[in-house]
């Protein structure tokens, strides 16, 4: 009950955002776009560098999920392998950042990625910020569907009739 009053306050900030995020990629694509790269090169900072300091911490998700098959997993197979998998996790969403500066295909590749990875992670409940990880999920698909994919600093946003 502590780790759940403790992911409250960034529960209610990460849900905030994410539908700040949702509303943006509706209308501003390259915005939100921009926000998801910058959001991944964060976080592929901060996992890659709180697993090599820090990696017991990612032990405290497996009390957050609710699904017992994640929380096996995090007790088991993972505990022994936390700083590869963390850092492979890490260096993936890193490459989901710089693709998402890029264009065309390789923007699409990003986008499943970041899709995939928001899914995967929505099984951790509160830890993942669930709903947020799935609101997430669906900006990336608006922007997928809306954006004209060329470079991030040159993108036009594709008008988008309703």
């Amino acid at each position: 009950m502590d780790l759940l009053r403790e992911y409250f306050i960034p529960w209610i900030f990460s849900n905030t955002i994410a539908v700040i995020v949702l509303i943006l990629s509706l209308k501003k694509t390259t915005i939100s776009r921009l926000l998801f790269a910058i959001l991944f090169m964060w976080a592929c900072w901060l996992n890659y560098t709180t697993a090599h300091n820090n990696p017991s911490n990612y032990l405290n998700y497996a009390a957050l999920t609710p699904f017992s098959l994640y929380a096996n997993f995090i007790n088991g197979w993972f505990k022994s392998h936390i700083i590869t998998m963390v850092s492979l996790i890490a260096i993936g969403q890193g490459i989901i950042a710089i693709g998402l500066f890029l264009k065309g295909r390789i923007v699409k590749i990003a986008c499943f990625g970041a899709i995939v990875f928001f899914l995967a992670i929505a099984p951790l409940g509160i830890g993942s910020g669930f709903p947020s990880s799935l609101i997430a999920a669906l900006a990336i698909y608006f922007i997928l569907k809306n954006n004209d994919l060329n470079f991030l600093w040159i993108s036009k946003t594709k008008k988008v009739t309703r």
